[in-house]
């Protein structure tokens, strides 16, 4: 193996901390015997962070604003000295008595946790309802609610549209993305069909076939069965929303996707195509109700495959993971230890982008077990404009301020990243699964 040393602080955030660590590791430039298939694809990125601090900065204030503060007993944080007091001391109406109850329950503060903000990909926008707890005590936050209220009423759709430009995307509060390829990468299916899975670590063969074609029909039956991809397989999609716009919201509990003609109205040799320029507005609005049927399904059963299967079909997938882990050498252990490892950092999302089309890729994500550690939102099909389009989407989407790491098997995926200066973490053996873990959990990357 050979030691490795990143050129850039942006792709491997160390903490000072670990500056005491065991030889081996050493500020920035730290000596760490990662496989030789790890490759960092750019002398410098635009992702990447000013400084190895492990703690983020505030851009736009200057660092003595701090120190004139001086923390109390009553605040964690601040002196409440520091906020405006919503009470006018000059006011003539204001007696000394009033003043002073005033002033002694404001002593009393104490903090109340405001409920969590639920990341919506469709809806980025903060409810101002969570801002307006009835029983908080704060009394900043009443007048600005109070005032809010009142201008709402006055113009309701221009505070409306105001609220959508100041509101935070949370896209942008994360710092760190990985770009995870499927196959050959977090589980092992095309290989065991050819057969190259068996020849590379002398494995039966017949039998790692058999357990491919196995899962494949299971795979497959699930997409047909309950992702409509009878329907769709002439008609993908590189993402779950790319055609929500054409869904007008009706209510699909009771809607019968057998009969509406969405199959009869395709064209056999090119369904897509041709059915597009027959259907018009009609037929879009069809897909894109068997795409958001779709969303619905994979939220609601990502980690509960037993209901979608049956029994019976469950345990025999259970049965068929089992086999082909042992087979495999739990590769698919070490990929969702890995996985579970970033999903559990705050700031930190996992997003797949897999050559598979899109509907067999959610029931590969459903059946592997990774529906919980991939949102529907960040999962892409690159079958139609591949892995460096797929890429530069998904920049768009999060925009410079993370920093990217591709993990992968692939030359297609390595030269995607190449192409745009992120770093390329190849996994190609049981070895490379271990020496990313380790490296996550260390906090090297």
């Amino acid at each position: 193996m050979a030691s490795y040393s990143f050129s850039s602080p942006g792709y491997v955030n160390i903490p000072p901390y670990y500056n005491t660590a065991p030889t081996g590791y050493s500020a920035l430039n730290f000596q760490y015997p990662l496989p030789e298939t790890y490759s960092t694809t750019a002398a410098s990125s635009t992702n990447s962070l000013a400084s190895p601090s492990p703690y983020g900065t505030q851009s736009g204030l200057d660092a003595s604003y701090y120190h004139q503060f001086q923390p109390s007993l009553g605040y964690p944080c601040y002196s409440t000295s520091a906020y405006p007091s919503p009470y006018n001391l000059n006011s003539s109406t204001t007696s000394p008595n009033q003043l002073a109850s005033s002033i002694k329950n404001s002593q009393g503060y104490q903090v109340e946790s405001l409920p969590p903000t639920i990341l919506d990909h469709q809806n980025h926008y903060t409810n101002p309802s969570v801002l307006s707890s009835p029983n908080s005590p704060s009394p900043s936050i009443k007048t600005e609610t109070s005032a809010r209220s009142s201008k709402s009423k006055n113009n309701r759709g221009r505070n409306k549209t105001q609220q959508q430009q100041s509101s935070p995307d949370p896209d942008n509060h994360v710092e760190r993305i990985f770009v995870w390829d499927l196959d050959e990468t977090i589980i092992i299916l095309h290989s065991l069909l050819t057969g190259t899975y068996a020849q590379r670590y002398q494995k039966d063969a017949q039998t790692a076939m058999s357990l491919g074609l196995r899962i494949e029909e299971i795979i497959f039956n699930l997409a047909d069965a309950h992702l409509f991809f009878n329907d769709l397989e002439e008609c993908d999609q590189v993402h779950i929303d790319d055609v929500s716009s054409d869904d007008n919201g009706q209510d699909l509990s009771n809607y019968n996707f057998v009969a509406d003609g969405f199959h009869s109205s395709t064209n056999v040799n090119n369904p897509c195509i041709s059915s597009t320029v027959r259907g018009g507005v009609d037929w879009m609005r069809k897909l894109a109700f068997r795409y958001r049927r779709i969303k619905e399904i994979y939220n609601t059963y990502r980690t509960n495959a037993q209901t979608l299967l049956g029994q019976q079909k469950y345990e025999e997938l259970l049965q068929l993971r089992v086999d082909i882990e042992a087979l495999t050498g739990s590769w698919l252990t070490l990929a969702i230890k890995a996985l579970n490892i970033i999903k559990q950092r705050k700031n930190c999302i996992n997003v797949l982008v897999t050559t598979c089309q899109l509907v067999p890729a959610l029931s590969k994500v459903i059946l592997y077990g990774l529906g919980g550690v991939f949102d529907i939102e960040n999962i892409y099909s690159a079958t139609k404009i591949g892995k460096e389009s797929c890429f530069e989407r998904i920049h768009t989407r999060f925009g410079r301020k993370p920093t990217y790491v591709v993990v992968g098997d692939g030359r297609d995926e390595e030269l995607a990243a190449k192409q745009l200066g992120w770093p390329f973490w190849r996994v190609s053996e049981h070895q490379n699964l271990t020496a990313l873990i380790h490296a996550l959990e260390w906090q090297f990357l």
